[in-house]
């Protein structure tokens, strides 16, 4: 089966990118482009790997689990969706960022995970700016808080926030919320705790990226713009 369209739909967000970062006076190299292959199959993600994806993200720990050893290549896994404290441990030694850290309960389960192989885990915390009902994240008023308590924690490094976007037609909405988001990732350099070091600013993903790049993320989660529509999810 050819994947050459993988290859197109990759130099395209490549592409992309290089022209917003080229407008904005930023270095296209600052961006970390993440394709988010949940539901697609282990085959489909390799090629995409040989085509130039470095980053995989999954939002689902069972589908970590399920095609991590048949990714043949060597890659960055980020898990990106809801995490549950009773199955980090499934993935804890196999994630290099997870993006959805919501609670202080959840880092006290990564903490007690990490300690136990010896690892520092990288993470971001999830920040709903927007303040959607049905969305996880933490408000934006109790960062203060969720720092200091993850402070305390020597086997966590946050490393930045990561956002996900309120669904409007709007994007004058969209673009609010990313520069709120901004706005608070640049606050995390007045922090002097020393395992909170703001690297990543994980907002965009394929409808919304270029918004997100103005607004000054540095790490965009593409997956239907690189794989096509989303494959019937195994249960």
């Amino acid at each position: 089966m050819s994947f050459e369209y993988l290859k197109t739909h990759i130099m395209e967000v490549n592409e992309d990118i290089r022209r917003i970062c080229e407008r904005l006076g930023r270095n296209p190299d600052d961006v970390t482009f993440i394709g988010v292959t949940k539901t697609y199959e282990p085959e489909i993600i390799n090629a995409s790997i040989e085509y130039g994806i470095t980053d995989i993200a999954e939002n689902r720990v069972q589908e970590i689990t399920r095609k991590f050893d048949d990714i043949v290549y060597k890659v960055r896994w980020h898990l990106i969706g809801h995490l549950q404290t009773n199955k980090v441990k499934y993935i804890i030694d196999k994630v290099d960022l997870i993006h959805s850290v919501d609670s202080v309960k959840l880092a006290e389960e990564i903490q007690s995970r990490a300690s136990k192989i010896e690892k520092v885990q990288d993470v971001l915390i999830q920040v709903n700016v927007a303040n959607e009902i049905q969305k996880y994240g933490i408000p934006k008023t109790d960062l203060p808080e969720v720092l200091e308590a993850l402070s305390k924690m020597p086997n966590i490094r946050v490393c930045g926030l990561m956002n996900i976007a309120p669904l409007v037609d709007d994007p004058e909405l969209l673009r609010n919320d990313f520069r709120e988001m901004k706005k608070l990732f640049d606050s995390l350099s007045t922090y002097s705790y020393s395992n909170v070091t703001p690297i990543h600013l994980s907002m965009g993903m394929s409808g919304d990226y270029e918004i997100a790049l103005e607004e000054g993320s540095n790490m965009i989660r593409i997956g239907t713009k690189i794989y096509g529509e989303r494959m019937a999810t195994k249960i």
